[in-house]
Protein backbone atom coordinates (compact mmCIF):
# COMPACT_ATOMS: atom_id res chain seq x y z
CA UNK A 1 0.00 0.00 0.00
CA UNK A 2 3.10 2.24 0.28
CA UNK A 3 2.88 4.83 -2.36
CA UNK A 4 -0.62 5.86 -2.37
CA UNK A 5 -1.25 9.42 -1.11
CA UNK A 6 -4.44 11.40 -1.15
CA UNK A 7 -4.21 14.86 -1.64
CA UNK A 8 -7.82 16.55 -0.27
CA UNK A 9 -8.23 20.43 0.89
CA UNK A 10 -9.92 21.72 3.79
CA UNK A 11 -11.22 25.53 3.75
CA UNK A 12 -12.14 26.98 6.62
CA UNK A 13 -14.68 29.84 6.97
CA UNK A 14 -13.45 31.92 9.96
CA UNK A 15 -16.81 33.63 10.10
CA UNK A 16 -18.46 30.22 11.62
CA UNK A 17 -17.35 29.44 15.28
CA UNK A 18 -16.86 25.74 14.75
CA UNK A 19 -14.55 26.57 11.67
CA UNK A 20 -12.61 29.19 13.41
CA UNK A 21 -12.23 27.45 16.49
CA UNK A 22 -10.71 24.63 14.40
CA UNK A 23 -8.64 26.67 12.74
CA UNK A 24 -7.09 27.87 15.95
CA UNK A 25 -6.89 24.24 17.48
CA UNK A 26 -4.81 23.51 14.42
CA UNK A 27 -2.58 26.87 14.62
CA UNK A 28 -1.69 25.96 18.34
CA UNK A 29 -0.94 22.12 18.01
CA UNK A 30 1.91 20.60 19.40
CA UNK A 31 4.36 20.02 16.68
CA UNK A 32 6.12 17.59 18.26
CA UNK A 33 2.99 15.93 18.40
CA UNK A 34 1.58 16.47 15.39
CA UNK A 35 4.04 17.68 12.97
CA UNK A 36 1.85 18.62 10.45
CA UNK A 37 -1.88 19.56 9.62
CA UNK A 38 -2.54 16.23 8.33
CA UNK A 39 -0.96 14.58 11.25
CA UNK A 40 -3.46 16.19 13.41
CA UNK A 41 -6.68 15.89 11.40
CA UNK A 42 -5.62 12.14 10.12
CA UNK A 43 -5.25 12.15 14.64
CA UNK A 44 -8.90 14.13 15.18
CA UNK A 45 -11.02 12.24 12.75
CA UNK A 46 -9.90 8.83 13.34
CA UNK A 47 -10.15 9.84 17.33
CA UNK A 48 -13.70 10.94 16.56
CA UNK A 49 -14.90 8.00 14.49
CA UNK A 50 -13.38 5.56 16.89
CA UNK A 51 -15.78 7.16 19.96
CA UNK A 52 -18.74 7.61 17.79
CA UNK A 53 -18.74 3.64 17.18
CA UNK A 54 -18.32 2.54 21.03
CA UNK A 55 -21.04 4.81 21.92
CA UNK A 56 -22.81 3.29 18.92
CA UNK A 57 -21.67 -0.49 20.29
CA UNK A 58 -22.14 1.21 23.97
CA UNK A 59 -24.94 3.70 24.61
CA UNK A 60 -24.23 3.95 28.32
CA UNK A 61 -20.60 4.42 27.76
CA UNK A 62 -20.59 8.67 27.70
CA UNK A 63 -22.43 8.14 31.19
CA UNK A 64 -20.40 5.75 32.72
CA UNK A 65 -17.05 8.16 32.08
CA UNK A 66 -19.09 10.76 33.24
CA UNK A 67 -19.88 8.90 36.45
CA UNK A 68 -16.22 7.93 36.69
CA UNK A 69 -14.85 11.46 36.36
CA UNK A 70 -17.15 12.73 39.35
CA UNK A 71 -16.72 9.89 41.84
CA UNK A 72 -12.68 10.50 41.10
CA UNK A 73 -13.55 14.42 41.86
CA UNK A 74 -15.12 13.21 45.05
CA UNK A 75 -12.82 10.55 45.76
CA UNK A 76 -10.20 13.67 45.71
CA UNK A 77 -12.02 16.33 47.59
CA UNK A 78 -12.19 13.66 50.49
CA UNK A 79 -8.44 13.22 50.46
CA UNK A 80 -7.89 16.83 50.17
CA UNK A 81 -10.28 16.64 53.55
CA UNK A 82 -8.69 14.16 55.63
CA UNK A 83 -5.22 15.57 55.04
CA UNK A 84 -6.21 19.08 56.45
CA UNK A 85 -7.84 16.88 59.65
CA UNK A 86 -5.76 15.80 62.56
CA UNK A 87 -4.44 12.14 61.30
CA UNK A 88 -5.49 10.33 64.71
CA UNK A 89 -8.01 11.85 65.96
CA UNK A 90 -10.48 11.89 62.52
CA UNK A 91 -8.94 7.61 62.24
CA UNK A 92 -10.36 7.34 65.66
CA UNK A 93 -13.38 9.04 64.78
CA UNK A 94 -14.03 7.64 61.65
CA UNK A 95 -13.62 3.51 63.56
CA UNK A 96 -16.08 4.93 66.11
CA UNK A 97 -18.98 5.62 63.93
CA UNK A 98 -18.00 2.45 61.17
CA UNK A 99 -17.96 0.39 64.39
CA UNK A 100 -21.08 1.95 65.76
CA UNK A 101 -19.26 2.64 69.33
CA UNK A 102 -20.29 5.80 71.30
CA UNK A 103 -17.63 7.95 72.09
CA UNK A 104 -16.07 7.22 75.62
CA UNK A 105 -16.34 9.98 78.27
CA UNK A 106 -13.49 12.12 78.81
CA UNK A 107 -11.47 10.41 81.30
CA UNK A 108 -10.99 11.80 85.03
CA UNK A 109 -7.89 13.71 86.36
CA UNK A 110 -6.21 10.67 87.69
CA UNK A 111 -6.31 8.30 84.93
CA UNK A 112 -4.82 11.36 83.25
CA UNK A 113 -2.05 11.73 85.57
CA UNK A 114 -1.58 7.13 85.57
CA UNK A 115 -0.90 7.48 82.15
CA UNK A 116 1.59 10.21 82.80
CA UNK A 117 3.60 8.31 85.25
CA UNK A 118 3.40 5.18 82.90
CA UNK A 119 4.90 7.57 79.86
CA UNK A 120 7.31 8.90 82.39
CA UNK A 121 8.19 5.37 83.75
CA UNK A 122 8.42 4.19 80.24
CA UNK A 123 10.56 7.06 78.90
CA UNK A 124 13.09 6.45 81.70
CA UNK A 125 13.44 3.00 81.01
CA UNK A 126 14.12 3.78 77.57
CA UNK A 127 16.64 6.32 78.71
CA UNK A 128 18.35 3.36 81.28
CA UNK A 129 18.65 1.14 78.49
CA UNK A 130 21.07 2.93 77.43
Amino acid sequence: MSGQIVSTNIRFNLEKESDRTAWEYLQQRDKRQHRSYSRAVIAAVNDYFERRGRLFSDPYLETREKEDAFLQRVLETIRAGFDHAAPVSSAATLLNRLQNIPPQPASTENATQEDQQEADDTALDFVDSF
